[in-house]
Parts: C-alpha cells; structure tokens; sequence
C-alpha cells in the first residue's frame, strides 16, 4: 500500500514522502496513530492543503523535544530491585518501570519513547535512550541496584557483584578439614 507521510517515520522517510509499505503496517499502526494518509488523489490534495500547518507543528513539536531533551540528557535515574548474588534480577526492568522513573523524576515521557532493544534483566548502569521525538534523541543512564545505598555505590563506579572463584583444590581441602575435626573418614561410615 502507499501512504503519504505526515511526520517523520523511522527507516521509512520524511514528511510528505510517499513511499510503499505492507499493508498490515499501514492499517495497524501509520493509518490509526495519524502517522500517514493513504496515497490517494483526494488525500494528496488534503496533505498539500494542511502541509504548512504540518510542518509548522512539526516544528513546535520538534522545539519542545529539544528543550526536554536538553535537560534529561545524561541524567540518571535510580531503580531498586530484588537480586540474587551474582546480580540477576527476579523480574525485569521494563520501558514502562523506566517511563514512570523518569516521569517520577519530573519529565513527561512516555513509555513508547523509550527504546529497549531488550529488558534490563542484572544489576547495574545501563544508559537508554529516549526517543522525544523522531528528530530529536537523549540518554538516560538507568542504575538498577538493590538498595539506595548500593546505587550510590556503583554510581561512584565501584563494582557491586564479585564473583568468588574456588577451585577444586580448594574444596578439597576444606571437606578433607571438615572431616579432621569430625573424627572420621568417608569410608569409616
């Protein structure tokens, strides 16, 4: 199907492009979000009728983007969550847990606009980025920790999970120890 663009999509064109996509991509998300028009002869009137309005709230929307984006860019926001000792989270860190952090945090952002290529799913600094409009990118840095203290502690950059290494000599010898001061052998039982 070919629809006519009425704002900027990604990996797909500008505004007022027409290009050619699936139809099951028009109908389920370009058409029902205003995103596009189908390319018709009415509606290529319609669009060159109201492209001046168009790109002029392009603009303003594209101005205010920037301005948020100015101020979120490179802040960090704190989420606590249960862990187990080697830093894997019990549940996940989702866009909607980051969206109401940083909506927490004073900025008005919705969970469409942050971009996961997967879930937050160990512990640590994980920078996302924030989609505000199609123009216009920031970054956040999301620190997941167990406790505040602790978030503050890998803040500082100071590594959180350690990672025991014990070899097998080393079991062997504390079971060998173990069973000194027990008075026995494996084969006396």
């Amino acid at each position: 199907m070919e629809v006519i663009l009425l704002e900027r999509v990604a990996k797909l064109g500008q505004m007022g492009e027409v290009v050619r996509v699936k139809d099951g991509f028009a109908r389920n998300f370009l058409l029902p979000r205003g995103k596009a028009l189908r390319a018709n002869e009415a509606n290529r009137k319609r669009f060159e009728g109201q492209r001046a309005q168009l790109e002029a709230r392009n603009l303003e929307q594209k101005s205010e983007a920037g301005k948020v984006a100015e101020k979120l860019d490179g802040q960090s926001f704190v989420i606590i969550r249960q862990a187990g000792e080697t830093g894997q989270l019990y549940g996940s860190v989702s866009t909607r847990d980051i969206a109401q952090t940083v909506a927490a945090g004073g900025f008005n952002v919705n969970r469409n606009q942050v971009h996961l290529s997967s879930p937050i799913k160990n512990l640590g600094l994980h920078v996302v980025p924030m989609h505000l409009h199609p123009e216009v990118e920031a970054k956040v840095t999301i620190n997941v920790a167990r406790s505040p203290e602790e978030a503050e502690r890998q803040a500082k950059g100071e590594q959180i999970i350690t990672v025991e290494e014990t070899s097998m000599d080393d079991l062997g010898l504390e079971i060998g120890r173990a069973l000194e001061e027990s008075g026995g052998s494996l084969g006396d039982r």
